[in-house]
């Protein structure tokens, strides 16, 4: 089996077509081609189907996929080992928690990319449960996220702290809707935030529910930062990290809604495969993370 053209299957996925896989790889379409039946040829199986204009995984190719990535992390182990060297080489995928990649790990990132030039950085924004799983199954080497717990012991967790959640407010809010305290309410006012299993989505709602305040009711915006227009708008309460509320505040865009919420930190980690060992791209990027001391000690 050549191991060009697993590593051509892996540029197609990234790219999406023939065309742009074959840029990257520095080579003719033809060349991706070929490579692509010749191993399809090998396995006695199909790798690929066009869907639109995108080339995807047919149901075996997704089903041998990870095998095929095991494949090329031990190459690149093998022939980091064989040079004697640890400067980090090779691709590292890291998936990252939106508002975390948004507002806090931008320095780390800039940094490694300084520092591990022939690293072929991967980044993905995703919800913390995907990241998790992803790590599970190999998707990712590293995740940054926060801590939604189910994590198996095959997992390895290292704490960076803790983050506190605001429940944040147009300063137009009237003075009568921003009792966040007082159990038994029904309240004129939306709750906007993101998709349903934010971490910051479940606190809220679950001190809601311990709260008994049933709000009118909940708008999904798929970003930090249209939630934020929209709260300064005055067309609801919004409950996120107080980092991304920073500039806000202070110049007096949002206002914080004072609330007894036991449950307003949330722990932020970052986590990797036991079974994956930790390559030189991988050290570094944990250790700039644990540098950088982004978050409140735990």
């Amino acid at each position: 089996m050549d191991i060009r053209s697993i590593a051509t299957v892996k540029a197609i996925l990234s790219e999406g077509s023939f065309q742009k896989a074959a840029q990257r790889l520095n080579c003719s379409q033809s060349t991706v081609t070929f490579q692509v039946r010749q191993l399809e040829n090998e396995l006695s199986l199909r790798l690929f189907e066009r869907i639109g204009r995108r080339m995807t995984l047919s149901q075996a190719g997704k089903d041998i996929l990870p095998y095929l990535e095991s494949i090329l992390r031990s190459m690149h182990d093998i022939e980091e080992y064989s040079s004697g060297r640890r400067e980090p080489i090779g691709e590292l995928r890291i998936a990252v928690a939106e508002s975390l990649l948004s507002y806090k790990i931008h320095r780390v990132l800039g940094e490694f990319v300084k520092q591990a030039p022939r690293v072929r950085l991967e980044l993905h924004s995703r919800n913390c449960h995907d990241i998790r799983n992803g790590i599970l199954s190999g998707e990712y080497d590293m995740g940054v996220y926060y801590d939604v717990g189910g994590h198996p012991n095959t997992l390895i967790i290292t704490g960076l702290g803790e983050t506190e959640g605001v429940i944040a407010a147009s300063p137009a809010l009237p003075q009568e809707l921003r009792d966040f305290d007082s159990p038994n309410q029904e309240k004129d006012i939306s709750f906007i935030i993101n998709e349903p299993r934010s971490v910051y989505r479940e606190r809220m709602e679950a001190y809601l529910r311990t709260k008994n305040i049933l709000l009118r009711n909940t708008i999904e915006l798929w970003s930090i930062e249209a939630i934020k227009k929209s709260v300064a708008g005055n067309l609801g309460v919004s409950f996120l990290p107080r980092f991304a509320l920073e500039r806000e505040l202070a110049e007096g865009m949002l206002v914080e809604l004072p609330a007894a919420m036991p449950e307003n930190r949330v722990k932020a980690i970052c986590v990797h495969h036991r079974n994956r060992e930790l390559s030189a791209a991988m050290s570094l990027f944990k250790r700039l993370l644990m540098e950088a001391k982004m978050f409140y000690a735990t």
